[in-house]
């Protein structure tokens, strides 16, 4: 057999991998870099590595970004079709790889501390840190050594060393791989291994706030422990759902429900059941909703930022799979299910919301809500309804980033995170820019004309109605006026209540005040201008199957 010959059997028998390697370029960019990251972490020197993973992981981002743009109308599967790509996946993935970049100039922020201690002198947070920080240390919102107790002596001499974490990077990388994969999963175990992957770093980073320890490692082990119990629920799921279909592919179990009569389906509702548990623990919604507001609190205030707008993102894009892709035949049966915990998702969110009286927990059940009004896009089940719903999530992502990082440049007397409602009273008369732009996402949460929320609303809304969900869209209003009520309540208090005497400072480091104007920017834009988006989105909501 000649060489040209055996090429040409070669190219028969063996399929050519760059086609395939091309669909999966955004995942590969990003997995490549947190596993770089690691090597990083093992072999440069440390006063080197700050600024080698940041660099490391814009760059890799903004490449993986590039390289969905590039995808743009692609409709294939990969990897003997365990992943899916389609205008979902691509614009989703666009969307996380967005919030990541933004996530990521958050977590890489190292003026806020030493701005906030320069500002206010040493507090009783840690006397060692202010010292680092007036030593030319630039420190971070994460702790300076993970292993050491709260408070001891170990940490206090890492924190006088300017010791920093940088493992948080490829921690992130990992986590946003797996954000990448999971709403483009065509099977069920490539779904759960992607679950897994974002999942297990971000109880990491829950627990490595530099400031109130004890609380976010509280914070990291909930999120750990209810993790493992909706991850085994989601287990079982896939179980039942292979019992019923012989198939763990999305499509195979399709097919396999269709081919039967609808009494014979009883495995696959159990199972469809069990699945929705562990991806509304993503979520947020009720009844799994109750980690999110200890969690949100607790952990550093970039990663809270960086889960609240990716991981809903993700969650909601699998969901939105498993049901168009997976299920379709049993819609009449899971959508009243589905509209049920959309009603009770807006109402807890909405009511408990009003009884907040710190920052981070309101805006965490403000997101239980938004996971409601996600859902009743969801639960309207049909074409309108899936561009509705990545709209939404959209300017969901872009507003919920944008508002965590503006709490993050409130600092309190101990140069500490201002988060009680109390320390905002007057913030509009000592730092009216900011006030105005947080008083913008709140607005945009609230649903007001002239924001992306309203867009979004109406999206949805209009999906649910023409599904004949109006009751829905009933109570879908009611929420949103009561929610309303607690974003106009602290929009009041910064602009028409007095400032305390120990009045709260606000510090612009760079990249935060980045974050947050381009956000605003972005909530104001689509507000305004949205049909560019809304175009977008309805020429994506498409499956390939």
């Amino acid at each position: 057999m000649t060489s040209q010959d055996y090429g040409t059997v070669l190219a028969a028998t063996v399929p050519a991998p760059s086609i395939e390697y091309s669909t999966l370029s955004p995942m590969l960019i990003v997995f490549g870099a947190a596993v770089t990251g690691v090597l990083v972490e093992a072999f440069a020197p440390r006063r080197f590595r700050y600024g080698i993973q940041v660099v490391l992981g814009v760059a890799a981002l903004a490449a993986a970004l590039a390289a969905v743009v590039l995808l743009a109308g692609t409709s294939e599967t990969a990897v003997s079709g365990a992943v899916a790509i389609d205008g979902v996946t691509l614009l989703l993935q666009g969307t996380i790889l967005v919030v990541s970049i933004l996530g990521l100039l958050l977590i890489a922020e190292r003026g806020i501390e030493r701005r906030a201690v320069a500002r206010s002198g040493p507090g009783t947070w840690s006397r060692a840190a202010a010292t680092a920080e007036r030593g030319g240390h630039r420190t971070d919102a994460f702790t300076a050594q993970a292993a050491a107790v709260p408070g001891s002596a170990d940490e206090a001499a890492a924190d006088r060393a300017g010791a920093a974490t940088t493992e948080v990077f490829p921690l992130t990388m990992l986590a946003i791989g797996g954000l990448l994969l999971f709403p483009a999963s065509n099977d069920l175990l490539t779904m759960f291994v992607a679950l897994e992957v974002l999942s297990l770093p971000l109880y990491l980073l829950c627990g490595l706030a530099r400031r109130n320890r004890l609380l976010s490692q509280e914070s990291a082990l909930k999120y750990f422990l209810l993790g493992a119990f909706s991850s085994a629920f989601f287990l079982y799921g896939v179980a039942l759902l292979y019992g019923q279909a012989g198939t763990v592919e999305l499509p195979g179990i399709a097919a396999a429900i269709a081919g039967k009569p609808s009494d014979d389906a009883v495995l696959a509702l159990l199972g469809t059941a069990m699945l929705s548990v562990g991806l509304l623990f993503k979520i947020g919604a009720v009844p799994f909703q109750s980690w999110v507001p200890d969690v949100y609190q607790g952990a550093p205030t970039p990663i809270t930022a960086f889960m609240a707008a990716a991981t809903k993102i993700a969650a909601v894009g699998a969901l939105l799979r498993v049901l168009q892709v997976a299920v379709p035949e049993l819609r009449e049966d899971w959508r009243p299910i589905l509209a049920a915990v959309a009603i009770a998702t807006m109402v807890a969110g909405a009511v408990m919301a009003i009884t907040q009286t710190d920052m981070k927990r309101m805006l965490a059940y403000s997101s239980v809500a938004h996971a409601g009004f996600i859902l009743t896009g969801l639960a309207a089940a049909d074409e309108a309804s899936v561009s509705a719903v990545l709209f939404y999530l959209v300017a969901y992502g872009l507003s919920t980033i944008g508002a965590f990082a503006a709490v993050s440049l409130v600092r309190g007397a101990d140069g500490g995170e201002a988060t009680g409602l109390a320390q905002w009273a007057g913030l509009g008369r000592t730092s009216p820019l900011l006030a105005s732009l947080f008083a913008l996402f709140l607005l945009s949460f609230a649903g007001l004309p002239l924001t992306s929320g309203f867009v979004a609303k109406f999206a949805v809304f209009g999906a649910a109605a023409s599904a004949d969900a109006i009751y829905l869209v009933i109570v879908g209003v009611l929420c949103s006026a009561i929610a309303a009520f607690f974003y106009v309540r602290v929009i009041v208090l910064m602009f028409f209540t007095d400032p305390p005497a120990d009045a709260p400072r606000v510090v612009t480091p760079v990249l935060t005040s980045m974050v947050v104007a381009g956000t605003a920017a972005a909530t104001l834009v689509l507000g305004i201008l949205p049909q560019p988006l809304l175009d977008l989105t309805e020429r994506a909501s498409t499956f390939v199957r």
